[in-house]
């Protein structure tokens, strides 16, 4: 309940005027409560996004990788589409750009977050089921910036069902509908 207000308030209020005392009333729980988990505000929204990722992972166990990397460009399309993460995206951004510390867990936190993709990538190109001209990081930034480029500086978020196609026009394999 606290790192979901925490997310919301995040979204609404943005960093700057981010605030434990009313992340603590949009929680219903004194101040203090927040203060013995979290020491500052950085740390509880550092666990709020790690308790998003947590929960929100891709089924990665079965299917062909081509699936697979269906499956995890699908779901960062939805979550950039609508959810806690994407309301507080803007907010992230602009707090990364003014400070330092949050620059840092930023940064870190998006390398964590695109190595599943990347080992995806690397495996499919090891196995020859991705062309081998392909390099896995860029290829994972080209992917995940159309569809937060979309997010973040169009009116129309990217449509998660148009996931094939970003693929497809990304790596030059498989079919576009």
């Amino acid at each position: 309940m606290i790192l979901l207000a925490a997310l919301d308030e995040l979204g609404e209020a943005g960093y700057g005027t981010f605030s434990i005392e009313s992340v603590a009333q949009r929680a219903g729980v004194g101040k203090a409560t927040i203060y013995r988990h979290w020491p500052h505000k950085l740390s509880l929204i550092g666990d709020a996004f790690r308790m998003l990722q947590d929960e929100g992972d891709p089924e990665l166990a079965t299917g062909t990788r081509r699936k697979k990397l269906e499956r995890v460009v699908r779901h960062v399309a939805e979550v950039a589409k609508h959810s806690p993460f994407s309301k507080c995206l803007p907010a992230l951004i602009d707090a990364a750009e003014r400070d330092p510390e949050m620059r840092t867990f930023h940064r870190r936190f998006q390398a964590e977050a695109r190595r599943p993709l990347i080992a995806l990538l690397e495996e499919g190109v090891a196995s020859g089921d991705f062309p081998r001209h392909v390099d896995p990081e860029l290829t994972a930034f080209s992917l995940l910036g159309a569809i937060f480029f979309c997010r973040l500086m169009t009116s129309k978020p990217f449509d998660p069902e148009r996931a094939g196609d970003l693929i497809h026009v990304v790596l030059g394999t498989g079919t576009a509908r």
